[in-house]
């Protein structure tokens, strides 16, 4: 029996998808733990692309259980047009997807107040999909649970009390016209006949499993550095993508996590808006750009590309506790001259010795790099560590050594079989 996190470490987008694929062959279970639908994860199956935003790619091996937790935030539209996609490229679903009922729903005039936010002066990035104003009634304890469609009375009266307020704001400040609170109430109770059979008491499920001596992996989505108390606040998510969160979005106790896997890509990207100390504005963040595909699964939004932060890592490794590491997209960094790591940020004339958690400081560094020379070879094709070109091997001996973990897996390309499993 073990129990693995997941974490993306830097700002999301790092490949989880791939290497929860990956993973998920000697996993019996794989469950999300936060996170929406803003989250997109990229398969690639020989010749063929899958993209997932709430479902756990585990989903892709026949066998493995998965588990969508508490922790998460579900549209029911993308839900159900996600169960659709599976079935429609013939993957068995049935007895393999389990809900949990203490998951918060998404409803419409949360998209609504998510979009009239970010068209505010003060924008922070995010997909307009209602995450945030959904969290927000979540904490503020007027949020709808999946439970709660179980009894369309409370469901009816919980909805119309949240609209009285939300058609009150929507009506005075914005002058929007008022949502109707019958047809949301029937849309949400068709909703419920739909995915009734997946409903489970997740946190029992889990630990019968880990109690059953079965191998659970909890998977994240985003990164570390949009985690909302440990990231770039204010330009964050809105739950806890970090470590932490796993056991808080699923119900099982952090006694029972046996190690923690952060995702790492090779060089560092960051969609949306915020502080980005080695972005690069020129023809090698174009490259990398363009070579890695650094678009949006979600939203297909460009992202932001530079070298790999070091100094940011050393971070989220300590605040995750990040024992393994799988890199990510190393093929990306083939062809260049050379190659830089950020091992410091000076601000001031001085170096930092802690990562900062005020943005506007955080905006102002400069960072300090280590050069290293690039290479040539296509390394798509290599099987094994030793295959690797010399170079390639000394950049990631130093990123391991920098950062302070071990590198279990490393990607040198989209697909299943481009995976380097290092003994």
């Amino acid at each position: 029996m073990s129990v693995s996190v997941l974490v993306g470490s830097q700002w999301g987008d790092e490949g989880k998808g791939k290497i929860v694929d990956i993973l998920s062959e000697r996993f019996d279970v794989v469950a999300r733990y936060q996170g929406g639908a803003n989250a997109g994860h990229t398969i690639q199956i020989d010749d063929n692309q899958y993209i997932l935003h709430l479902i756990p790619s585990g989903i892709l091996r026949d066998g493995v259980k998965c588990v969508i937790g508490n922790g998460v935030v579900i549209d029911p539209n993308a839900l159900l047009d996600e169960i659709e996609f599976i079935e429609n490229n013939d993957f068995d679903i049935e007895g393999r997807l389990f809900i949990s009922q203490n998951a918060h729903l998404i409803m419409p005039y949360h998209k609504l107040l998510d979009s009239i936010s970010e068209s505010g002066t003060k924008k922070i990035g995010t997909t307009g999909r209602g995450i945030g104003p959904c969290y927000i009634d979540k904490y503020a304890r007027k949020g709808i649970r999946i439970v709660d469609l179980l009894n369309r009375d409370l469901l009816e009266k919980k909805i119309r009390e949240n609209l009285q307020e939300k058609n009150n704001l929507l009506k005075k400040v914005y002058n929007i016209e008022e949502l109707d609170v019958e047809a949301i109430v029937e849309e949400y109770l068709t909703f419920d006949k739909k995915i009734d059979k997946y409903i489970a008491d997740v946190p029992s499920l889990l630990n019968r499993e880990i109690a059953d001596g079965k191998n659970v992996l909890l998977e994240g989505a985003q990164g570390a550095l949009l985690d909302v108390d440990f990231g770039t606040y204010p330009y964050v998510t809105s739950s806890s993508p970090t470590s932490g969160g796993a056991c808080t979005g699923t119900g099982i106790p952090p006694t029972k996590i046996d190690s923690v896997i952060g995702i790492v890509k090779a060089y560092t990207t960051r969609v949306g808006n915020g502080p980005f100390p080695t972005e690069l504005e020129d023809e090698v963040g174009e490259h990398l750009r363009k070579v890695g595909a650094e678009f949006g699964a979600t939203t297909g939004r460009p992202r932001r590309c530079g070298w790999f932060d070091a100094f940011a890592m050393k971070y989220t490794t300590m605040v995750n506790g990040i024992d393994h590491a799988a890199i990510t997209k190393l093929d990306v960094l083939s062809g260049l001259d050379e190659i830089k790591v950020c091992v410091a940020y000076e601000h001031n004339g001085k170096n930092l010795k802690t990562f900062p958690s005020e943005v506007e400081r955080l905006d102002q560094v400069t960072p300090v790099y280590e050069t290293f020379k690039g290479w040539k070879k296509d390394i798509s094709g290599c099987k094994s560590y030793d295959e690797l070109p010399s170079e390639t091997k000394t950049y990631l001996d130093y990123l391991k050594g920098t950062c302070g973990f071990e590198i279990s897996y490393v990607s040198v390309g989209p697909r299943r079989s481009e995976t380097i499993v290092c003994e």
